[in-house]
């Protein structure tokens, strides 16, 4: 059936409603598709997106269960292909494209873009984006905190043709998956994500045949009409001003100890949400720096986290405008920065940023800090067959949310970088690499003390097995700009992996390394952080902090030192716990009143005595403010000082 010429005005409501969540069946059809045939272990574990745009490039929707970093980044590369072949794009091409310079991710992350015809007409396109477990570079799984340019990081796709009228350039393919350390396994990707394409394509063109070009294409217009009419809609509603924010990375390791800035100012008018990020801090000397298209996925991604109920695609990119600088700072790096790491780094500190500050605006669905997203990669050649195939033992873990205006912060959930992300099974990961995990538990007192708690981060540990010619690299970030609080709260616990903790070869080797050599017996463990706290914890109900106990959650030494909440044990193994109500309210008041001036204590002498095991890791974040290297105890002084700074503005002031 063939419909009459249309336009976003002339669609009846019933046919629009229709065509709008059909959209959203192809693009999850496509997501269905390429996790059911992918070759790759990271993939399968949803580290990817899709998307359907229009002839322009932009985003008419994307999956129900996309990951957060990819939003807002599929139209950049989209347009990429457009400004690169303009008219030169026919029936059947697929295009792949990874380059961070051209709004993309990093390199990892690969898109392959295919152009939906009617006729000799483009009225669409069709595209997803995974993340390849390698891309090349100087270190398996191609993240190399070293690197200061992206020449380390592993190969630069910029838009190029892979598919020519419904025939493969097997040479261009072979190309591209030659330059990874499983040419198998990539190719595996490329075709099915290729083809995923392929499916989205076939249903946008079943609806083409049921209601006419003219009528689907206008639902394309209009859909994004929709979407920005809602979100201004909401915005006049809600309060106008301008709100100011900072988050910091660790360090840039090319200057010494001292937190690097990433600052935030946000302004709602009647034109819409406006984000500024001048003053941001100047590139570090690693990865951890965002290109142009991954900054604004985060200001898309942290802001969409408050308008939950808001279809996803180009019409809310209309309402959230930003400034984000000149290129050469963290938040908009440019050719050549390293950006691998950016996910870790300035990508985290912006959502967190944007979180804090509408907070502010819509109280009623704050949030304080989330933990930071972490990989840790395992990459050699794997000895438990003859051939010794390179092997990438690839692993993110789940952490704690931060806690929220009216309930906790939720546990052990997957990084606000990726809400869709699976955690990997176990099973799967042991059976494809020689690495044997020992242990894998959510950690007790990592959660931010509040009158809201944080949600509760995780520990996993593992020992190698039949490997040969391995190293180890981690990219994270807040080992020392800790997971914070707002409101009043405390903050969760730092980043960083141990190898062979508990022996006499135990080192702490950071939050961010790569190329470190490991061995068969070798053993690592590391904690995800939890959320940070909402509201002051010498306020939280001593009933549910009993709770908190007998889940495990909170231990009886730090109810007492984090809530002033004196428990004692009858019976652990019936979950019995009393609480001394008359020491608790002394307690309480003995902390308040000595609270403040433990973040006047002598940094150096507060180092001293956690290098004696007097103070633990908890004491020296949430009591005294004190930065230190957690392997070697050496304070940071540069680092405390900043440190308290933010515990003053977003702890303190709240007491």
């Amino acid at each position: 059936m063939t419909a009459a010429t249309t336009t976003p005005g002339d669609l009846d409501p019933v046919t629009f409603e229709v065509l709008k969540n059909a959209f959203v069946t192809a693009v999850d059809l496509m997501s269905e598709q390429i996790m059911r045939t992918c070759y790759s272990f990271v993939i399968y574990a949803r580290d990817f997106s899709s998307a359907l745009c229009d002839a322009g490039g932009n985003t008419v929707m994307q999956g129900s269960a996309d990951i957060a970093v990819h939003v807002g980044t599929l139209h950049f590369q989209c347009k990429a292909v457009l400004e690169e072949f303009g008219d030169d794009i026919h029936p059947g091409d697929v295009f792949a494209v990874n380059d961070p310079y051209r709004g993309g991710t990093h390199f990892n992350d690969v898109s392959f873009i295919r152009p939906i015809f009617v006729g000799s007409e483009i009225i669409g396109y069709a595209q997803n984006k995974g993340h390849w477990a390698d891309i090349g570079g100087t270190v398996p799984g191609s993240f190399d905190v070293n690197a200061s340019e992206h020449f380390g990081e592993g190969l630069r796709i910029t838009p190029i043709r892979v598919w020519r009228r419904g025939t493969m350039l097997h040479d261009v393919a072979q190309l591209l998956v030659s330059n990874t350390r499983s040419p198998y396994s990539s190719m595996g990707d490329l075709n099915a994500q290729a083809e995923a394409t392929a499916l989205c394509e076939r249903e946008i063109l079943r609806l083409v045949e049921r209601y006419g070009k003219d009528t689907v294409v206008a639902a394309m217009a209009g859909v994004q009409d929709y979407v920005e009419r809602i979100v201004r809609h909401r915005l006049t509603e809600l309060p106008k001003g301008v709100w100011e924010t900072v988050d910091y990375l660790d360090a840039d390791p090319g200057h010494g100890e001292g937190l690097i800035p990433v600052v935030l100012k946000m302004t709602i008018d009647e034109d819409g949400i406006h984000y500024d990020l001048n003053g941001s801090a100047p590139v570090v000397s690693t990865f951890l720096n965002s290109g142009y298209g991954a900054t604004f996925s985060a200001l898309y991604a942290g802001t969409k986290t408050f308008f939950p109920e808001v279809p996803l695609n180009s019409g809310f990119y209309r309402v959230v405008q930003a400034d984000i600088g000149p290129e050469g700072t963290v938040v908009n790096a440019g050719w050549p920065y390293a950006v691998t790491g950016f996910c870790s780094g300035s990508y985290e500190k912006l959502m967190n940023g944007i979180f804090e500050m509408w907070s502010s605006v819509m109280p009623e669905r704050a949030m304080a800090c989330a933990f930071n997203l972490e990989y840790l990669l395992v990459g050699g050649k794997d000895a438990r067959t003859p051939d010794r195939p390179y092997f990438m033992w690839y692993d993110w873990m789940a952490g704690g949310w931060g806690g929220r205006s009216t309930k906790d912060g939720s546990g052990a959930t997957a990084p606000v970088f990726g809400a869709g992300l699976a955690v990997q099974p176990v099973e799967g990961q042991e059976r494809l690499s020689p690495v044997l995990t020992t242990e894998h538990r959510i950690v007790t007192d990592s959660g931010g003390p509040g009158r809201h708690r944080g949600g509760c981060g995780l520990e996993k540990g593992g020992v190698l097995t039949d490997c040969v010619g391995t190293v180890m690299s981690y990219c994270c970030d807040r080992a020392r700009s800790i997971t914070w609080s707002i409101e009043g709260g405390l903050p969760s616990v730092p980043h960083g992996v141990w190898l062979n903790k508990g022996t006499e070869n135990e080192r702490f080797l950071g939050s961010t390394f790569s190329g470190v050599a490991v061995g068969p017996g070798d053993s690592f463990t590391r904690p995800s952080a939890g959320g940070g706290g909402m509201g002051d914890p010498l306020t939280r109900d001593p009933a549910a902090v009993v709770e908190d106990v007998i889940d495990g959650y909170v231990s009886i030494e730090r109810a007492a030192k984090d809530y002033g909440v004196v428990i004692t044990e009858i019976d652990a193994e019936l979950d019995r716990f009393e609480v001394d109500h008359p020491a608790t309210a002394q307690l309480r008041a003995q902390i308040a009143a000595e609270r403040t001036g433990w973040l006047d204590s002598d940094p150096h002498d507060i180092a001293r005595r956690y290098r004696d095991r007097e103070l633990d890791v908890l004491d020296l974040v949430r009591r005294y403010g004190v930065i230190v290297d957690w392997g070697t105890g050496e304070l940071h002084e540069n680092t405390t000082r900043q440190y308290r700074e933010l515990l003053q503005r977003r702890s303190a002031a709240g007491w």
